[in-house]
């Protein structure tokens, strides 16, 4: 059973936006870059990498995604009350 994921993703402030950056991402851009260059949360520097968490740590929707995504897969886009997130799951234990 996974406990904790690491994930890394990309903060935007619409829906359109995050849907346009993960059809980029989805032909071949690098998300890290893409990431360090659109994403509207401070980790985006660090290539959106928010390292590992365990439930409880993220808001409920963001958790929920990041927790049902395969690693290597690249979420839909997802809202909280923070604006739109592409999540990508890149371990888990």
């Amino acid at each position: 059973m996974t406990t904790e994921v690491r994930a890394s993703h990309i903060l935007v402030a619409t829906e359109d936006e995050a849907n346009r950056l993960r059809e980029e991402i989805i032909n071949g851009k690098d998300f890290a870059a893409i990431a360090a260059e659109y994403s509207q949360c401070p980790s985006g520097s660090a290539g959106g990498d928010l390292g590992f968490f365990g439930k409880g740590m993220m808001v409920k929707p963001f958790e929920d995604a990041a927790f049902e995504l395969e690693v290597g897969e690249i979420s839909k886009p997802v809202q909280t009350q923070f604006g739109w997130h592409l999540i990508v799951v890149t371990d888990k234990k």
